[in-house]
Order: structure tokens, then C-alpha cells, then sequence
């Protein structure tokens, strides 16, 4: 049975990096930014390193998923209880891949030990941890996404760099020369000054030393920075959800069930992600640069917050959540396609528990 479980816990764990692996990346790809494979790449090895710091960074999510609460210890200590939610929440994520529909891991491990739960104990459920500890943060995540979201994209007209090419000049005082005040800020230094202005203008100069730094460039680095800092929170925040699965199985070493997780993850993204990517990069909205900047940040921002504190949000929700924000306020949002995402977030649930409440049977012979 142990064997089993094992097997159970590494197929969810290749469904989760399918469906949610390219999701950190899926603005590089939608603004064109970078192709399927450079982005892909990005993403695995962003996931990776996210996943290597669970051990040490979200242990409290480990407890929370290991069902603690939910039901009588002795039921989820069993394998055959810990065997159905993988199985469960697997199957359902996977078919959600096979669609191209962005699913969360976190409400398909809800919905499946909610179904193992009510089989296994007759309908008897502890509903107060369910309330406090996922169902809350669930839902109110992609909220909080979109209006975040919402905001950094307002403010964009209000900065000069999503406008217009700057670039900042470091230039000896005694070769400056004047430039329009009304096209250029300066800063006057002991042996030097600073110089923010159009790139024309820092061209033109005629200086013998200028070290210019593109804020343009500057802003797409630091797209892919953010990019990269969506796939680590959630390698950081997946991660332990997955092992947690394993955490109470007889004869697992944590370290070997944080390798084992993150490699299966990183399978499933190479091998299963191309449908879920076109879902999340060209169907919700268009995207720009600094759009996909303002998404990610979001992201990155709530799922690492998340993490850090034990709140098990999805960052399917978050991420979506933020693009839709951007959309709408961009009046550019598919807002058919959103709805179908909506919906397969609700069936979400109910799959996962009646999966798992047959693997149950299955496995305990009822």
C-alpha cells in the first residue's frame, strides 16, 4: 500500500507541474517576450528552486494538507484515505490539463479529501478547519489579484518608464553639456552628474564619457525577474501540499519526498504544458510587457505572502485573477473564456471528491 501511495502522490505531483508549471511564464509568452521553449525552460527551473526551498520555508502548509482537523487522526494516518486524495486530486487535474483548463491543485486536494472524508465517516465532517483554513483563502485570493492587479495597471500611465524610452547617463561635469530642462531631470553630484532623459537626448550628447542604462530593457529583466518569481512561489507554495501526502507514510525521509515531488513536477511541465500555456497566454487577454510585469509582481507578491503565513491559496486563482483584473481594465478581457475557467474551478471540487470516494472504495474494498 505504501508502494501505491507512492506511485498516487508522484502522478499528482506530474499533473500539478502540467497544469501549473507555465503559469509564472504564461505573460513572457503572451507578450511575445519569449517563445514556448525559452519561456518553458524559465519556468522549470524558477519551479525547480521554489520547490528545493519548501523544506525550509513553508512546513506549515504541510501540516495544514496532511488533513489535520478534517477528520479523526486515525483516518487520515491511514493509506488508504492518503491513497484516494492523491489518486483523486490527480485524476482531477489532469483531465482539467487534457481540456487546456487552468485548475487548482489546492481545490482539487480540497475536494478529494472531503470525498474520502464523507465516504469514509458516513457524512461526518469537521467543517470549522475547512471553513478557516482553505475555503476562505480560496476564495478570496483571485479577488484580492484583480483588484491589486487592477491598480498597478492604472498607475502605469502615471510612470515615465512604461511611457516612453529613458535611459539614465552618468557624465563627467566638465564635458556636460545643457540640456532643455522640460525633456530631462539632473542631479548634480560632487564629481559627477545624473542624467534621466530620452534615449535621443542621452545619444546626442557630445560627451567623451556616458555609461547609459535602456530603462526599457531595465523593465522587461525585470518582467522576466517577476516572471520567475511567480514559478518559485509556486513550487514554494505546491510543494508542501503534495508532500504532505507522504509526510505521515511509513519509511519516506522528508528531504527524498521534496526531490522526488519537484522532479515529477518538472516532468509534467516539460511534457504537458502546451495546452494549459495557450489558455493562460493569448484566451484570457492580450498583454503587454509592462502588463505581464504588473500581473507577475501581483502573483508573485500574494502567493509568497501566502506561503510565509500557511494560507493555502491557489495560484491558478491569483494568477488568473490577475490577468483578468488587467483585462478588464484594459477592455480587453475574453470574458467568454473566463467563464469557462469560472466554471471548471467549481466542478473542480465536486470531481475531485467523487474520484477520490471511488478510489476509497475501491482501495478499502467497500
Amino acid at each position: 500500500m505504501a508502494t501505491v501511495l507512492f506511485i498516487t502522490v508522484c502522478f499528482l505531483a506530474y499533473a500539478n507541474g502540467a497544469n501549473d508549471n507555465f503559469k509564472g511564464v504564461a505573460t513572457l509568452f503572451g507578450s511575445g517576450m519569449a517563445n514556448y521553449r525559452l519561456a518553458l525552460s524559465w519556468a522549470t527551473l524558477t519551479t525547480l528552486a521554489g520547490s528545493s526551498c519548501a523544506l525550509f520555508l513553508a512546513q506549515t502548509l504541510m501540516v495544514k494538507f496532511s488533513g489535520k482537523g478534517l477528520a479523526s487522526d486515525q483516518l487520515i494516518q491511514s493509506l488508504p484515505f492518503m491513497v484516494a486524495v492523491a489518486g483523486g486530486a490527480g485524476m482531477t487535474v489532469i483531465l482539467a490539463t487534457r481540456f487546456g483548463f487552468p485548475v487548482s491543485t489546492t481545490h482539487a486536494l480540497l475536494g478529494a479529501m472531503v470525498g474520502s472524508t464523507l465516504l469514509a465517516t458516513s457524512g461526518h465532517v469537521n467543517l470549522a478547519p475547512l471553513l478557516s483554513n482553505f475555503m476562505l483563502p480560496l476564495l478570496l485570493s483571485p479577488f484580492v489579484a484583480l483588484l491589486l492587479a487592477a491598480l498597478l495597471y492604472r498607475l502605469q500611465p502615471k510612470l515615465p518608464v512604461f511611457n516612453q524610452d529613458l535611459c539614465v547617463c552618468v557624465e563627467q561635469p566638465d564635458r556636460l553639456l545643457l540640456v532643455d530642462a522640460s525633456n530631462t531631470a539632473m542631479i548634480a553630484g560632487l564629481s559627477s552628474t545624473l542624467s534621466i532623459a530620452p534615449q535621443t537626448l542621452c545619444a546626442e550628447r557630445d560627451v567623451g564619457f556616458v555609461v547609459g542604462f535602456d530603462a526599457r530593457r531595465m523593465l522587461n529583466s525585470l518582467h522576466f525577474c517577476s516572471a520567475g518569481a511567480v514559478c518559485f512561489a509556486r513550487g514554494l507554495n505546491d510543494t508542501p501540499k503534495i508532500a504532505a501526502l507522504l509526510l505521515l507514510a511509513p519509511g519516506f525521509s522528508l528531504q527524498w519526498i521534496i526531490v522526488v515531488i519537484a522532479v515529477m513536477m518538472l516532468l509534467g511541465g516539460l511534457f504537458n504544458a502546451r495546452r494549459v500555456a495557450e489558455t493562460m497566454s493569448h484566451k484570457i487577454t492580450a498583454i503587454t510587457p509592462p502588463q505581464g510585469f504588473s500581473a507577475n509582481l501581483t502573483t508573485a507578491l500574494l502567493v509568497i505572502f501566502a506561503s510565509q503565513f500557511g494560507m493555502p491559496v491557489s495560484t491558478t486563482h491569483v494568477s488568473v485573477g490577475a490577468l483578468f483584473g488587467i483585462g478588464l481594465c484594459g477592455g480587453k478581457a475574453n470574458t467568454e473564456v473566463i467563464a469557462s475557467i469560472a466554471l471548471s474551478w467549481l466542478l473542480t471540487l465536486p470531481c475531485a471528491a467523487l474520484c477520490s470516494s471511488a478510489i476509497y472504495a475501491a482501495v478499502v474494498g467497500i
